[in-house]
This record gives structure tokens, C-alpha cells and sequence, in this order.
């Protein structure tokens, strides 16, 4: 039996168009470390500033794929609420996001839809920004996420599956 929806966002409610809240990060060393720790990634480009810097050229040491695809799920999953559930997030990496950095997540719905199942989907683009330090504003990482929505307070996405979970494929 599907869990109520009693605190997460409808269907109903999203149309093409809609920009979702913000979020923003203030990107510390400690963000850094611990995404690739997290994630397993023992590069050492994620937690050593001598070897980021002198050996691989960069500023300093950087937020990993892991890591940044972490921040934006929960950029989705915090403007979704608990039933919100990701069926797809393709994204490119363009640029780096360092310590004392600001990132900021910004999204906007592209489309939306229900399959043959009922289960109903947001098409989201998400662009994370990152700003430096001294103000400089750059485009670090763009994304393409497929959201499943529930239908009404008693349908719950994470109670589909099998030929029942195939938002919008």
C-alpha cells in the first residue's frame, strides 16, 4: 500500500516553466573532503592541495563527480519532498568548483507528462553556478534530470515498480 503524500509536491501543481527555490553552498575544504571520502575516491586531487596544485595545475583542490551529483539530487529531492523520485539526471561537468567557492543550484521545469502507467514526470534543467572568491561568476555544471511526481496525496512514485516505474521514457 503507497505511503500518503502528505508533505511533498503534486503533479498538479508544476507546469513547464516553473523555477524551482535556489541553493545555495558556501564550499568549504571540509565539502570537498568529504564527497570524495563519501564516494570512495581517494584521488588525491580532491583532498591534497600540494599535489592539486603542483602536479595536476589547478587553483586547488576540487568537488568530484560524486559530489556534485550529490548536491543536485538533493537540489531536486529538496524541491520534490519525500516522494519526489529521480528516474534520470545526465549531466556535464565545465567547470570546477574549489574551496571559498559559492555554489548555487538553479533550475527550471522544461516539460512535464504522464506515461501509459499514470505515473506523472517533470523534466528539469539544473545549472550549477559557482562564484569565486574574488566575484567571478562561471557555469560549472549543467543538468537534465527526469522527475517522477505523484499524482495525487495517495499516489507515492516509490511504491512503482516493475512495469509500473517508467516515468515518461
Amino acid at each position: 500500500m503507497p505511503v500518503p503524500n502528505s508533505t511533498g509536491l503534486l503533479f498538479a501543481t508544476v507546469s513547464e516553466g516553473d523555477v524551482l527555490p535556489e541553493l545555495t553552498v558556501e564550499v568549504t575544504r571540509t565539502t570537498v573532503v568529504l564527497g570524495a571520502l563519501a564516494s570512495r575516491d581517494w584521488r588525491p586531487m580532491h583532498h591534497d592541495y600540494k599535489f592539486a596544485t603542483e602536479r595536476n595545475g589547478v587553483a586547488d583542490i576540487f568537488l568530484n563527480t560524486p559530489n556534485q551529483a550529490a548536491w543536485i539530487e538533493r537540489f531536486l529531492t529538496d524541491w520534490t519532498g519525500p516522494t519526489g523520485r529521480i528516474r534520470r539526471m545526465t549531466f556535464r561537468m565545465r567547470d570546477s568548483v574549489f574551496p571559498g567557492d559559492r555554489m548555487v543550484m538553479a533550475g527550471t521545469v522544461t516539460s512535464t507528462g504522464t506515461d501509459a502507467t499514470g505515473c506523472a514526470w517533470a523534466e528539469v534543467e539544473v545549472t550549477m553556478t559557482a562564484t569565486t572568491p574574488e566575484g567571478t561568476d562561471k557555469v560549472a555544471t549543467t543538468c537534465t534530470a527526469r522527475v517522477a511526481l505523484p499524482t495525487d496525496e495517495n499516489d507515492n512514485p516509490w511504491a512503482r515498480s516493475g512495469e509500473q516505474w517508467t516515468p515518461g521514457e
